[in-house]
């Protein structure tokens, strides 16, 4: 897989937030020395107002959001953290049209979640890789295309950018049984950059991969982001990880969810996230204002049940 060239180890202030040298509103000094645009868009990628979402009947409701208001910008990377059971997950099926919200609006790109979604402005990667076992690599990928009508030019080209992306040309023929679990995560996340979506929405991603191939997936993750400007929604439950990658780290509170803090991180996009900024003393201050963050979040009940 190609790597990008060794960079300057980030700047931050000693607060824990970036050095106010290394970025204006304006700009960004890149790796180089030279100006780079500002890294997120005007147009909001999502917006969610006064969302609530109960499931069950009415003798026996469950509230899994309550008065949920979000707002993520185009080009955004955003971690959803918080106790299990709190409503990280619906949340996100929320913004992805999966789920109906009870109460309140749901703007994806200025529209609603249901024509954000015909429109294929979002691609989606769970937990499970959810590859197609009779399928190659390359098949797999192509699968959204196909599904939408893409010819068959397209959708060779396209897979042959997306295998190079994720590093995996020299495994586009191989079966997901002849893949390790971290290179199918690769074949998901190309799958769902398929129809080059302005929004990724994932859940839990890396939490079945052990601790390396996980912080390998991280930094591959990261550099996708950036290299396509896609605004990301990144549910996780592993603090470390939220921080490494988010630009914003949202705290819910335990069942009914609701947001009680947002930590920024203050790691600039063009910051390379290797190893570097993980012996960062700064990364761990941040660390440590999240789990602080948390600590504020009562632990849900026993028996709820995670979404």
């Amino acid at each position: 897989m190609n790597t990008p060239d060794p960079q300057p180890a980030p700047t931050l202030a000693k607060d824990g937030g970036e050095d106010p040298a290394a970025r204006t509103p304006a700009a960004t000094s890149g790796p180089t020395g030279a100006s780079t645009a500002a890294p997120f868009g005007t147009v909001d990628a999502v917006r969610v107002a006064g969302v609530t979402k109960t499931f069950g009947t009415r003798k026996n409701q469950v509230t899994a959001l309550s008065e949920v208001d979000l707002t993520v910008r185009a080009g955004e990377f955003i971690a959803l953290i918080g106790p299990s059971g709190c409503g990280k997950s619906t949340l996100m099926r929320v913004v992805a049209d999966l789920e109906q919200p009870t109460g309140g609006t749901v703007e994806v790109f200025g529209k609603t979640a249901t024509q954000a979604r015909k429109d294929q402005d979002y691609g989606i990667a769970f937990q499970q890789a959810g590859l197609l076992p009779w399928r190659s690599v390359a098949g797999n990928i192509a699968l959204p295309l196909e599904l939408h009508g893409a010819s068959r030019s397209e959708r060779k080209q396209r897979v042959a950018e997306l295998v190079e992306m994720v590093g995996l040309t020299d495994f586009a023929k191989s079966r997901p049984d002849q893949l390790s679990g971290g290179m199918q995560q690769r074949v998901a996340i190309a799958r769902s950059l398929a129809e080059r979506p302005r929004l990724l929405l994932m859940d839990e991603p890396f939490g079945a991969l052990d601790e390396m191939t996980r912080e390998r997936m991280q930094a591959e993750l990261a550099r996708i982001s950036v290299e396509t400007g896609a605004a990301v929604v990144f549910v996780t439950h592993s603090i470390p990880e939220a921080v490494f990658l988010a630009d914003r780290v949202v705290v819910m509170s335990a069942r009914p969810g609701r947001i009680t803090e947002e930590v920024v991180t203050g790691i600039g996009r063009d910051v390379v996230r290797d190893q570097r900024l993980r012996e960062d003393p700064a990364f761990f201050t941040k660390v440590t204002e999240v789990r602080e963050a948390l600590h504020g979040a009562p632990v849900a009940s026993s028996g709820a049940e995670e979404r």
